[in-house]
């Protein structure tokens, strides 16, 4: 059997070249047994393409991917 490779491309311009985005933020908020604030530490990753600069969310990009999934499946 013949192997084939698809790839997840960007819907704006078709390149299939991403690069990683990280966003680093702290979060606050209050706690009602306490005045002070608690805060917790987040890290967002982000895929933009390397092209046109469109970002994409790495639940978009696992979208993508079982989409492509689902169309080789059905040939």
């Amino acid at each position: 059997m013949d192997e084939i490779q698809d790839y997840f491309v960007c819907d704006s311009c078709s390149s299939k070249d991403f690069k990683l985005v990280y966003n680093f933020s702290l979060r606050f908020h209050g706690v009602n047994f306490s005045d002070d604030l608690i805060y917790e530490r987040l890290k967002e990753e982000i895929y933009e393409c390397t092209e046109c600069k469109k970002a994409f969310t790495g639940y978009q990009i696992e979208e993508g991917l079982d989409e492509l999934k689902k169309r080789r499946r059905r040939r």
